[in-house]
C-alpha cells in the first residue's frame, strides 16, 4: 500500500512540472509566437507512428499486471517484454527524431519553440527512461523467480507510473505536434 501512495506523490509533483511545462509552453506560443518554419522541422507521422505504439505499451501493461495478479508468471514475463519493447521502440524513435533535427541544425538555441520544444519532449523522454528502468528491473526479478508474489503492489505501482507517462505524451503530442499542424 505505500508503494502506491509514494508512487501517487511522485506524479503529484511530476504533474505540477509538465503543467507548468505546458503552460510555458502555450505561453510562449502566444505571446512571441512560433514560426511555421520551426514547426516545419517537425514529423507528425513519424512522431504519430512512435506515439501509437508508446500508447499500445500501455495495454501490454496492463495484460502484464492481470497476469501478475492471477499470478500467470510467464505471461507476465512476455507482456512485460512486450511493454519494454514497445517503450524502447519509442524512445528509439525520438532519438532518431532529435538526430534528424539536430543535422538540420534546429537546436535548443535556434528559437523559443526549439527551446520549449527539446525540454518539453526531453523531460517526457527522461520520465520514459525512468519508466523502462523500473520495469527492466521488474522483469529481470520476474526472471530470475524473485518476483511470484501476487499480493505485492510494486507491479501496480510502477503501472500507475508509467500510464501517466503515456498520458502525458497524449498531452505533449497534442499541444506540439497536432495543433501547431492544423492551425498552420
Amino acid at each position: 500500500m505505500e508503494n502506491k501512495l509514494m508512487m501517487r506523490l511522485v506524479i503529484a509533483t511530476e504533474a505540477i512540472l509538465f503543467i507548468s511545462l505546458m503552460i510555458t509552453y502555450v505561453y510562449f506560443d502566444l505571446s512571441v509566437g512560433f514560426t511555421k518554419q520551426s514547426i516545419n522541422y517537425l514529423d507528425i507521422k513519424s512522431t504519430g507512428i512512435f506515439s501509437v505504439l508508446l500508447f499500445s505499451s500501455s495495454f501490454t501493461l496492463v495484460q502484464a499486471e492481470k497476469n501478475y495478479s492471477e499470478g500467470k508468471i510467464k505471461k507476465l514475463k512476455i507482456w512485460l517484454f512486450a511493454t519494454i519493447v514497445l517503450g524502447s521502440v519509442f524512445l528509439f524513435g525520438q532519438a532518431k527524431e532529435y538526430f534528424k533535427l539536430l543535422n538540420n541544425h534546429f537546436n535548443i538555441s535556434l528559437d523559443v519553440f526549439s527551446t520549449n520544444f527539446f525540454t518539453l519532449t526531453g523531460f517526457h523522454a527522461f520520465h520514459v527512461i525512468i519508466g523502462l528502468i523500473l520495469l527492466i528491473i521488474v522483469f529481470i526479478l520476474t526472471l530470475a523467480g524473485d518476483f511470484d508474489r501476487p499480493n505485492s503492489t510494486a507491479l501496480s505501482s510502477i503501472g500507475m507510473y508509467w500510464h501517466f507517462v503515456d498520458i502525458v505524451w497524449i498531452l505533449v503530442f497534442t499541444l506540439v505536434y497536432v495543433l501547431p499542424y492544423l492551425l498552420k
